[in-house]
């Protein structure tokens, strides 16, 4: 075990022992401890601008971050967080099917040619992302969460400091003294269906949450089903005044087939189709994952507080792909601890906040050769083992966060986080051939962060950010298709500036942030391809990521039943390849690959009595798909409509029921872009994957609260 994953693991258990010796102490003379109501209320709580209205911030970043309440993500289909995220000024999720999403922030991300990679993500305090940095959320059921925080760029020092940000998501609470149970099923398009069931309580000791929700479609396109079943426990016991335990249980099983993208005859004559070579070889993914993680935390006093967790996740991932077969499983485990003071400083109440996190997984992966061509029509097949591999990842981050009000109006914070990641990568096949195994151990980061909140009056505010972040490639970009190790191959850093201001008007009926960004990025990791999966990681220039973004929201009570809640929310974005000569080609001063220079969303809310209507529309303007930025995308616009009516049955019951249609006009659109995708022999390259057309879904949910 990792020296520094022994001393955070001893620490836990030794404020255990201590808290719980003191806490009987405490009951002995007291019967509780002393202050304990005090001591209940230290919480420190951040308000960050919303989407729709105020709540507390997890992420402690002093200015204006999006977050999505719950009532937001009710607004959209509850399939997935697709439509909610993209909701957020300067985030652009693709997405290839409910299986296969690319985020991007701001632009970063944007290269990454599957899944993501270059944000950090956490549930209910929880890592999700693993220790290649590879991050996926389309598991979570949107029916399940409270918020999501989105914290775009290196702002979340504690939760390190990712050039694309941080994602932050959480579970709902329950009130004390109320017992809820709840179940739904929702019916759809292309064979949907999902149900839900949650029972949720609480007492001044425990509270629990139990969920099960279970998914599936056909998918509009060939071997496109999917399938989905998934059970979550979260509970917290209150030992006492001073101490408590938080318990997290999640367990996914899912099988998803993967129609792949295609090329632009295929998308534009017949997008319900999948790839050929898919489509022959019945490609799918076969997914087993758990993650469970422990927190307790212990009020010292009332200025002084912390919070430790460990954690274990486990992926069993089997996915059988035209050129080869993946079979891989991974164990990450780690620990992560949190401390909190209240202190006097320069005469003035600050908050000062740090602690490290340690993580390590490890993972074994093997391709195997696949036969589907010899296997009469029935799909994919074994065949020679053709690689097998391990690698261990570890990760530690460090961080310092103070918050300091240095008047009334003016409120800095400044943060500083350290980072050491390695990798050692074994070859169980070729154990005799030269540099097949290698270990890479980066050099230490650090990255600091500032941030100053201004409040001009009570109705306005202004603030400025200056960060530092960073991007380890992974261990499949420091590795040749052959396995060997590329030692000149290092992580991206860049540098953030930010400016923006907060404004309300009309009694704070309408809320308006503007931001402008900077973002610069040294030592680009691109992917070159040199076949059909094989990718060579190199470092090969500068980009320049500059954007403004602009969010709006407004709310008019008519009457007491009657509302209308307007939003609109923009982005306008430039970023280019400062330097990038790849080869023979001087892609400098090009569009960075895969960003839309626009987007824009918005909606019109209305709440009538017991009925609810949420419409929502999404322009995506062009994006450049290859470096050379010969081939752009299409842009497209895209609308969805969602109606709610809610009745009371009595004290206890309450119905509700939904009626959805997404892409409400059939507009034919690709919702995810393979960048500078390869062509082999005659075929197109396969740049496109097709959106989904107009699909409807509808639903009932009953709630039972004792």
């Amino acid at each position: 075990m990792i020296p520094a994953l022994k001393y955070i693991l001893t620490v836990f258990v030794l404020i255990i022992i201590s808290s719980v010796m003191r806490a009987q102490n405490n009951d002995k003379k007291t019967n509780k401890p002393q202050d304990s109501l005090n001591y209940q209320q230290l919480e420190q709580v951040e308000v960050s601008a919303t989407l729709s209205q105020t709540t507390p911030a997890a992420s402690t970043v002093i200015i204006p971050i999006a977050n999505i309440n719950s009532q937001k993500i009710q607004e959209s289909n509850p399939v997935d967080l697709v439509a909610t995220l993209n909701q957020v000024p300067g985030l652009y999720m693709h997405s290839g099917a409910i299986n296969t999403n690319r985020i991007t922030i701001r632009g970063v991300g944007s290269r990454t040619l599957y899944g993501t990679n270059k944000i950090r993500a956490y549930f209910n305090g929880i890592p999700i992302t693993n220790g290649g940095g590879e991050t996926s959320i389309d598991s979570f059921d949107p029916e399940n969460l409270q918020y999501i925080e989105v914290v775009k760029g290196p702002k979340a020092t504690e939760y390190g400091t990712n050039l694309g940000g941080t994602l932050l998501l959480a579970t709902p609470t329950t009130t004390v003294g109320k017992t809820n149970l709840k179940s739904s099923i929702i019916l759809g398009s292309f064979g949907l269906l999902k149900n839900t069931i949650t029972a949720a309580s609480a007492t001044k000791k425990i509270s629990f949450n139990l969920h099960y929700d279970h998914l599936q479609t056909n998918g509009f396109r060939e071997n496109n089903n999917y399938n989905r079943k998934a059970l979550l426990f979260t509970s917290t016991y209150t030992i006492n005044g001073r101490n408590s335990l938080s318990l997290l249980a999640k367990y996914t099983d899912y099988f998803a087939q993967i129609p792949s993208s295609l090329g632009k005859t295929a998308f534009e004559e017949e997008p319900t189709q999948a790839a050929n070579n898919w489509r022959a070889a019945q490609g799918f993914e076969d997914n087993k994952h758990t993650v469970l993680g422990l927190s307790f935390k212990h009020i010292f006093s009332k200025n002084l507080q912390n919070t430790t967790s460990v954690f274990y996740n486990y992926l069993d991932h089997y996915e059988p792909r035209p050129f080869n077969i993946l079979d891989e499983y991974t164990n990450g485990y780690g620990a992560r601890t949190v401390f909190n003071a209240n202190w006097k400083l320069f005469n003035k109440n600050s908050t000062f906040r740090f602690g490290g996190e340690i993580f390590k997984d490890e993972y074994h992966w093997k391709t195997i050769e696949n036969l589907y061509e010899e296997n009469n029509g029935k799909g994919s097949k074994e065949g020679t083992l053709l690689s097998d591999n391990f690698e261990v990842r570890s990760n530690l981050n460090a961080f310092a966060n103070l918050i300091l009000p240095i008047s009334e109006k003016l409120k800095t914070q400044i943060g500083l986080n350290f980072n050491t990641t390695a990798y050692k990568f074994t070859d169980n096949i070729n154990t005799g051939a030269q540099n097949k195994d290698a270990n890479r151990n980066f050099s230490p980061i650090v990255a600091p962060n500032f941030n100053l909140l201004y409040a001009i009056s009570n109705s306005a505010n202004a603030y400025l950010s200056i960060s530092r972040g960073f991007n380890y490639p992974s261990i499949g970009e420091t590795l040749t298709p052959d396995g060997v190790i590329n030692p000149s191959l290092g992580p991206e850093t860049g540098n953030n500036f930010e400016i923006g201001t907060n404004l309300s008007f009309f009694k704070r009926k309408l809320k308006i942030q503007a931001t402008t960004y900077v973002l610069k990025v040294k030592d680009l990791i691109v992917a070159d391809r040199v076949g059909e999966d094989e990718y060579i990681g190199r470092n090969a220039g500068k980009t320049t990521h500059k954007g403004v973004e602009l969010q709006t929201n407004f709310k008019h009570n008519f009457t007491a039943k009657f509302a209308v809640a307007p939003y609109f929310n923009a982005e306008f974005t430039d970023h280019v390849f400062t330097k990038f000569i790849d080869g023979e080609n001087n892609y400098s001063g090009n569009q960075l690959t895969g960003v839309p220079s626009v987007k824009l969303n918005g909606g019109l809310n209305f709440i009538i009595d017991k009925f609810t209507v949420n419409t929502n529309f999404i322009h995506l303007g062009e994006i450049p798909i290859t470096d050379s930025n010969s081939l752009y995308s299409n842009k497209y616009s895209v609308f969805n409509f969602k109606a709610r009516y809610i009745q009371q049955l009595g004290q206890h019951f309450e119905l509700q029921f939904n009626l959805g249609v997404d892409n409400m006009f059939d507009k034919k659109y690709a919702s995810s872009i393979l960048i500078n995708a390869t062509s082999f022999g005659s075929s197109e390259p396969r740049y496109y994957y097709p959106g989904r057309p107009r699909n409807y879904f509808g639903g009932v949910k009953l709630k039972v609260t004792l």
